[in-house]
């Protein structure tokens, strides 16, 4: 199999030489370098323009600068969280004895940029991924799972959504759902690191489909907490498009937190998250729930398909009134249609209803 899951045994890592991959050149990405070009990608030395079809981009204090490379990244066998099996085997651990893995057939980067590890990969199974800190963030072939159900529970369940904000979402995939919208006003990005936006626009259009160019697409970057806790701007969606609560990201898991973002929410308005396995992370899940409904007084927990992060996978929908739960399969067909949104993969009526229908464990893990 190209990719599978394995059973780790003894927690040892298996080293060897690479399979034959096509190795791109590796650095470190520093805060105070100029930009001097992309390291590791061939004929790209222009530096960005900081606009998008004549608006400017917003960089904020944090935002990070590809710059020349000052030292070599090594390779993530053994390092990391729980590290690769092998060069190229790309190694998720859902726990200390279990997990999966993707063959890769081609690595087209690998650097540190100032907020994290970054790589991207070619796979057979999924195309084109990238890896943040070592951990499965995109693919060209199944991103649709990950970014349809987090942005169209809640978008369909509004009455008409004009404006967003999605916090992370570097590589556009959740803005390019949400311009689906015919109502859609404008979608602001809040993303923390400038590198991924960057491999964004250079490997995966196919996800975000010019939506990071979208003129209607305000790209902040920079710290997203502190956007969060400083805009006076209410939206109708918030998506928390984010790596799992891990390293950084831990401030993201917290009440205080999902109340700076139900701040930010309008009356009718929605925020939803990805949350975690509730087979592999129950723990995390039952934290999670507990944090979010000290925040919320609706937290709607949905699950989802995600073939990259190893399957069952939990989301919520969260608000002060509006519910997923109250739409039939018919009315969510019905508004599909009725705002034209054709040309969805995954989400449709009756998955609207089958994400909301909860196995017998998962209920009294979410009571």
């Amino acid at each position: 199999m190209i990719a599978g899951f394995l059973a780790f045994v003894g927690g040892h890592a298996p080293r060897g030489r690479g399979l034959g991959r096509d190795r791109a050149r590796t650095g470190v990405l520093t805060e105070n370098e100029p930009w001097t070009g992309c390291i590791g990608c061939a004929g790209d030395t222009a530096a960005p323009t900081g606009r998008r079809r004549g608006v400017p981009m917003r960089l904020g204090a944090g935002a990070s600068r590809r710059s020349r490379a000052v030292a070599p990244v090594p390779e993530r066998n053994g390092s990391g969280p729980g590290g690769d099996l092998a060069p190229d085997i790309l190694t998720e651990r859902l726990g200390d004895d279990w997990g999966y893995f993707i063959r890769s057939s081609r690595e087209y980067e690998r650097f540190r940029s100032p907020h994290q590890a970054v790589e991207v990969h070619e796979s057979k199974p999924f195309g084109k991924l990238f890896r943040l800190d070592g951990r499965f963030m995109t693919s060209e072939k199944d991103e649709f799972f990950h970014h349809e159900n987090l942005v169209h529970l809640a978008g369909i369940t509004h009455p008409s959504p004009e404006r967003a904000l999605v916090v992370g979402g570097g590589d556009g995939g959740a803005a390019e759902e949400l311009l689906k919208y015919r109502s859609i006003k404008s979608v602001t990005i809040a993303e923390r690191d400038l590198a991924v936006v960057d491999l964004a626009r250079k490997y995966f259009t196919s996800v975000h489909r010019g939506s990071v160019d979208d003129p209607r697409v305000d790209l902040r970057i920079g710290d997203d907490l502190a956007f969060l806790r400083d805009t006076a701007e209410h939206y109708d969606l918030v998506v928390l498009d984010l790596i799992e609560p891990a390293g950084s990201s831990l401030d993201f898991a917290t009440p205080a937190f999902y109340r700076t973002c139900a701040a930010r929410l309008t009356p009718s308005g929605a925020m939803t998250l990805p949350i975690a396995s509730p087979f592999a992370h129950p723990a995390r899940i039952r934290e999670a729930l507990t944090s979010l409904r000290a925040a919320f007084p609706v937290v709607t927990p949905y699950l989802v398909t995600l073939p990259l992060h190893g399957g069952l996978w939990m989301m919520a929908c969260c608000s002060t009134g509006l519910d997923p739960r109250k739409l039939s399969a018919i009315e969510v067909d019905r508004r599909l249609a009725q705002r034209g949104l054709d040309d969805l993969r995954y989400y449709n009526g009756d998955m609207h209803r089958a994400s909301l229908a909860l196995p017998n464990f998962v209920r009294v893990l979410v009571a």
